[in-house]
């Protein structure tokens, strides 16, 4: 596919996803964030960039870390997602916290700008993550440290059954390499490849805990990667798609909800320079 039209179906996607988000998977990614927020090591007075920010929820932990001097720049795909995190921002008084509308493959930012960069989840969606790697080291200052993570394989993420009921019901190429960068060290690699250095990988094993069918079926569909095309779906497609999700996940079923196995990769690397 494309990377402009790559671009514009996330875009239309998270938009349509960003009001349910948090609410969906705010618990569940919390393993993730702290263990991106414990690497990434942000310093008071740093100035950090948020790929692919989502609704800040990240964001404004970190900018927290930088305390009153600090700059966290926040951007992301969706302009929605980028209103709440303002919102956010305003509403928890967190004044070092700026957030843009941006193409993470084309980054509008000076060279050697940044100190440090994080990208929780967001690689999968881009159509030349290697070109939005390059991008990334190129607005880091020599020495400028990044934290990227990706869901991992896909055999050990148990809601991935989403994926092909999906495809069947629509010709839409939402993600489709979206496990690749999991697999193996194929992060750590293009990490290098795209010249960074010590670079350090780990991946996180951990279960997405739903407390019923309504919030493991949301997550997936509503406010997850297949959003835009869950609202192209009439209610008789909702309905037979959201039935074949939940028989996929028939081997999780505990006590009434799911306890969904997840893995995430977690890779952390380091501009060549002082």
């Amino acid at each position: 596919m494309r990377p402009r039209l790559q671009q514009r179906i996330q875009r239309y996607g998270w938009d349509g996803a960003a009001e349910c988000y948090e609410a969906l998977w705010g618990a569940q990614l919390a393993p993730l964030r702290a263990q991106v927020l414990a690497q990434l090591a942000a310093r008071a007075g740093e100035r950090v960039l948020d790929l692919a920010c989502g609704s800040g929820e990240l964001s404004l932990a970190v900018a927290l870390a930088l305390g009153p001097h600090g700059r966290l720049l926040g951007v992301d795909v969706s302009g929605e997602m980028v209103r709440i995190a303002r919102a956010r921002a305003a509403r928890e008084q967190v004044a070092q916290a700026r957030f843009e509308r941006m193409d993470a493959g084309e980054l509008p930012l000076r060279d050697c700008s940044q100190d440090a960069a994080l990208c929780a989840l967001g690689l999968m969606y881009v159509g030349d993550p290697a070109g939005t790697l390059r991008g990334l080291r190129r607005v880091l200052r020599p020495g400028g440290r990044a934290t990227l993570a990706v869901w991992g394989a896909r055999a050990r993420c148990g809601w991935a059954g989403i994926f092909p009921i999906v495809q069947r019901q629509v010709a839409s190429e939402v993600c489709p390499l979206f496990f690749a960068l999991g697999t193996g060290g194929a992060l750590a690699q293009l990490c290098a490849a795209c010249g960074f250095e010590a670079v350090r990988e780990a991946r996180l094993s951990t279960v997405l805990e739903y407390p019923d069918a309504a919030s493991a079926a949301g997550a997936a569909l509503a406010g997850g990667p297949v959003a835009l095309a869950w609202r192209r779906f009439d209610a008789r497609t909702r309905g037979q798609v959201t039935a074949e999700y939940l028989e996929t996940l028939a081997p999780y079923r505990c006590d009434g909800g799911f306890r969904v196995p997840a893995e995430f990769v977690i890779v952390s690397a380091r501009v060549p320079g002082y």
